[in-house]
């Protein structure tokens, strides 16, 4: 008989948030879906959380992550947090003193996907300005983890959608910066690394072949010849020729607006967008729930509900989890990818 695959490991992302709320519903209400996961929480914040969600979900403190398979079925695997909490968390409200616990959740999940005892990671979100005011130097989840996978490692976000009709993934080349700012910081290298990274991980992780990558212009109707800026001719044509010398079937600068309709969607695999909301706003349109961020170029998975910590709703049962079930169920099918047959 062969060994069960190795589970899936959910962090815990801020105790103050609506994590711990989609996490217990995803389980409760999906679980018999799902590749096995656990949970690395703290096992007494959940239970009292369940009991507030009224909620039937029983929590299994757990040692090891091959424990999931024993007890997956019937109760929520938790692995505690090392460091643990410092306090409470106080639902819906912030606070930085939890910071190195959330920071150990996240550790100790790319330790477990490193050394094979969990498949993929699942991370709940964090809230960064707490985060950062406990210390914390990088500008977020995706940039942290670039971090911890070790030098050259240059991490790519996708944001990804299975409901839309042919799928629907985006890549925003320059990420959390002013929009004033990402003309100046678009660069036809960073275009072209993020094409080649896009274009391997379509393959690798998705069983894509021969990917279809639409770039998308900066400008209103890809510039009009230089008319409404220089940056398609100056920037993005040339990366898309250099892409398409790489052997990659790139294509573009393409006006924005007209990327995202049904017909449009159908002519690419995925769609280079110049800037965070170029990128994010037809995905969140299209599928607001079920949105997944997928970190591409890491040598482990890594998948992240696409919203926040959502903190208003946190404690309240009125969350949805379609985004965190869509997120383990990725992470599971991204890492079946990778696996040798």
């Amino acid at each position: 008989m062969s060994e069960p695959v190795s589970p899936v490991v959910v962090t815990m992302g801020d105790p103050a948030g609506v994590g711990g709320d989609c996490l217990l519903k995803a389980w409760t209400e999906h679980r018999d879906s799902l590749s096995p996961f656990f949970v690395i929480d703290d096992p007494g914040r959940l239970g009292a959380l369940a009991l507030q969600l009224k909620l039937d979900c029983s929590i299994q403190t757990i040692a090891r992550p091959d424990e999931t398979h024993d007890h997956f079925a019937k109760a929520l695997p938790v692995m505690p947090v090392d460091p643990p909490l410092s306090a409470p968390a106080k639902l819906g409200t912030p606070d930085s003193i939890n910071a190195s616990a959330v920071i150990g959740a996240i550790d100790k999940a790319v330790t477990l996907v490193q050394d094979g005892h969990a498949s993929s990671m699942v991370t709940n979100p964090i809230h960064k300005a707490s985060m950062q005011d406990a210390g914390f130097t990088h500008p977020g989840h995706t940039e942290y983890l670039g971090h911890l996978a070790g030098p050259g490692i240059q991490p790519v976000m996708m944001l990804a959608s299975a409901k839309v009709r042919g799928g629907l993934r985006v890549i925003p080349v320059t990420i959390h910066i002013a929009h004033a700012d990402a003309a100046n910081a678009l660069t036809t290298d960073a275009i072209v690394n993020h094409g080649t990274i896009v274009s391997a991980a379509l393959e690798q992780d998705f069983g894509v072949k021969s990917p279809r990558i639409a770039v998308a212009a900066l400008n209103p109707h890809a510039g009009e010849n230089g008319k409404f800026g220089d940056e398609e001719t100056r920037i993005i044509t040339p990366a898309v020729n250099a892409l398409q010398d790489k052997g990659i079937n790139a294509f573009g600068p393409l006006p924005a607006d007209t990327l995202f309709h049904t017909d449009a969607r159908e002519t690419a695999d995925a769609v280079l967008c110049m800037y965070h909301d170029q990128a994010l706003i037809p995905l969140k349109t299209l599928d607001f729930y079920g949105g997944v961020n997928v970190t591409l170029g890491l040598p482990f998975v890594r998948t992240s509900p696409d919203h926040g910590t959502a903190f208003s709703l946190a404690g309240t049962g009125t969350a949805r989890c379609d985004s965190l079930v869509a997120a383990i169920r990725m992470a599971a099918e991204v890492a079946a990818n990778r696996t040798p047959d």
